[in-house]
């Protein structure tokens, strides 16, 4: 059996709980070939377009669980639910922030390998309910004659359906990675390339921007606070250095600093 055909295919979906303009920045800085399409309310899925684990020798699972890291670490705030699949096993990873990665393992026949520590925690992390939600996670782990892993992994698609994930028509765990691509070009997935560090870096700001923050960051209200901070940096500064008090000459040169880069990045987005 190949890596592409037969009842065992190998292949990965990576659901993101973000919409796809802040997942795209952080997936481009992977410089992978994926496919970027939403998946419902504050969800995303990218799947890769090529079969990375054949060419690097490394396991799927291993492959995928770099990808879902580097995106939580890089994300601002949001979690990745790494699905993967091969010919002996099929399993979950869930990477959130600088946190220890979960993960949940089934054999190819659905026997689950996994520790139910593991899967309460990926509840909890997901901020699932913890009564109804973990009670339908419950029966992926323990023993099912009738469910094999492709079984296993559509059940966890429909816990995450609770919480607002919707793949794409078609779009369903367990297939083989050519037809996942296929698919998904099919349904209007966006292609992601890499495009250079400048880009990726301006793509980033561009999302912060267009965060709760961006207000702070760009435009009238950030030039009033930086101004703040200048007005009250200087004078502190000033008397800090005067009284030979370091605390407070710091805390001054902490509000001159801030407030000369808040006006000076504001400047430089403008122009």
């Amino acid at each position: 059996m190949n890596a592409t055909s037969g009842p065992n295919p190998v292949g990965a979906l990576l659901l993101c709980r973000a919409d796809p303009p802040a997942v795209r920045p952080p997936a481009q800085l992977l410089r992978e070939h994926l496919l970027l399409a939403p998946a419902g309310d504050d969800w995303s899925v990218l799947v890769p377009e090529g079969k990375p684990w054949l060419h690097a020798g490394e396991p799927v699972e291993q492959v995928v669980t770099g990808w879902a890291t580097a995106l939580a670490v890089s994300a601002a705030g949001w979690p990745v639910v790494a699905l993967w699949w091969d010919r002996d096993r099929a399993g979950l990873t869930l990477a959130a922030g600088f946190r220890r990665t979960v993960g949940y393992t089934w054999l190819a026949d659905g026997t689950p390998v996994g520790e139910d520590e593991a899967m309460r925690t990926f509840a909890a992390r997901l901020a699932l309910d913890p009564v109804l939600d973990v009670q339908a996670l419950e029966p992926l782990t323990v023993p099912d004659p009738d469910a094999d892993a492709h079984t296993r992994l559509l059940g966890v698609v429909a816990v995450l359906g609770r919480v607002g994930l919707a793949l794409p028509t078609g779009l369903l765990p367990g297939e083989s990675a050519d037809r996942l691509r296929s698919v998904a070009l099919a349904q209007g997935a966006e292609q992601l390339e890499w495009s250079g560090w400048r880009d990726a870096v301006r793509a980033e700001l561009d999302v912060v921007e267009g965060g709760p923050l961006g207000p702070y960051l760009r435009g009238p209200k950030a030039r009033v606070l930086g101004g703040a901070q200048l007005a009250a940096g200087v004078p502190l500064l000033v008397w800090g250095l005067g009284r030979r008090s370091g605390g407070w000459a710091t805390a001054g040169a902490l509000l001159v600093a801030h407030g000369a880069f808040g006006l000076a990045y504001d400047r430089l987005r403008e122009g």
